[in-house]
């Protein structure tokens, strides 16, 4: 079953560019496909790069936390290296 979640990450000073990069690797697109579809996820940065929101439509919830707890086997020493902290949220529609 398809989720709509948000996660937040807060990068350690100077490692944006190293995260994103490995995002976009063969590497990170493999652990992204695993949990969620990358083809749907939606990213923004904050203001001052210290930091990106990312929408994820999950299809591996155990998963997805597993990735952005930072216990994720092949992306853990991405996170040791560029992450200061994550968290991550359930989304739900609201009828307007």
């Amino acid at each position: 079953m398809e989720k709509e979640m948000l996660a937040l990450v807060n990068f350690k000073e100077g490692k944006m560019e190293t995260f994103m990069g490995w995002m976009q690797s063969d590497e990170g697109m493999g652990v992204r496909k695993s949990v969620a579809y990358p083809e749907k996820t939606i990213g923004a940065m904050k203001p001052d790069k210290t930091g990106m929101l990312f929408k994820v439509s999950v299809h591996n919830e155990p998963g997805m936390k597993e990735f952005v707890s930072g216990k994720h086997p092949t992306a853990k020493a991405i996170y040791e290296e560029c992450i200061e902290s994550a968290q991550l949220w359930e989304m739900s529609e609201i009828s307007l």
